[in-house]
C-alpha cells in the first residue's frame, strides 16, 4: 500500500534519506575493490519542521533538503516510496553533513 505514494512529508525531527551505493564498477564495465569499511552517506530529501521543546518553542532541524550526510552504519526505519527505497533518521542521529 505504501508503494502508491510519492511523497512523504516527515513530522517533527524526523529526516527523510535516500542513501548513496558505493560505486562498484566503472561506466566501462571494470570492477572495483569494495573495502570492508564502507561508510554510510545519503542526501536529504524531505525534513520535519522540528522538535518542541518544553516550553512549545520549535527546534528546527538541522540538515535541510539536497544535503549530504553521514549516517550511522545502523538504525533508520527503511521505506518505498514509488517504487524506490528511502530511510528515516531523527535529526539528531545524523552524524554529520559533507561538504564539498
Amino acid at each position: 500500500m505504501a508503494s502508491q505514494f510519492k511523497k512523504l512529508a516527515p513530522l517533527l525531527n524526523r529526516v527523510l534519506i535516500q542513501k548513496y551505493e558505493p560505486v562498484t564498477k566503472t561506466a566501462s564495465g571494470i570492477l572495483l575493490q569494495t573495502s570492508d569499511e564502507k561508510q554510510a552517506v545519503g542526501k536529504v530529501v524531505e525534513a520535519g519542521p522540528g522538535q518542541t521543546d518544553s516550553k512549545g518553542n520549535v527546534i528546527p532541524t538541522l540538515v535541510k533538503p539536497g544535503d549530504v550526510v553521514l549516517l550511522p552504519d545502523y538504525g533508520g526505519q527503511k521505506i518505498k516510496l514509488a517504487d524506490q527505497e528511502y530511510f528515516i533518521f531523527r535529526d539528531s542521529d545524523i552524524i554529520g553533513i559533507l561538504h564539498q
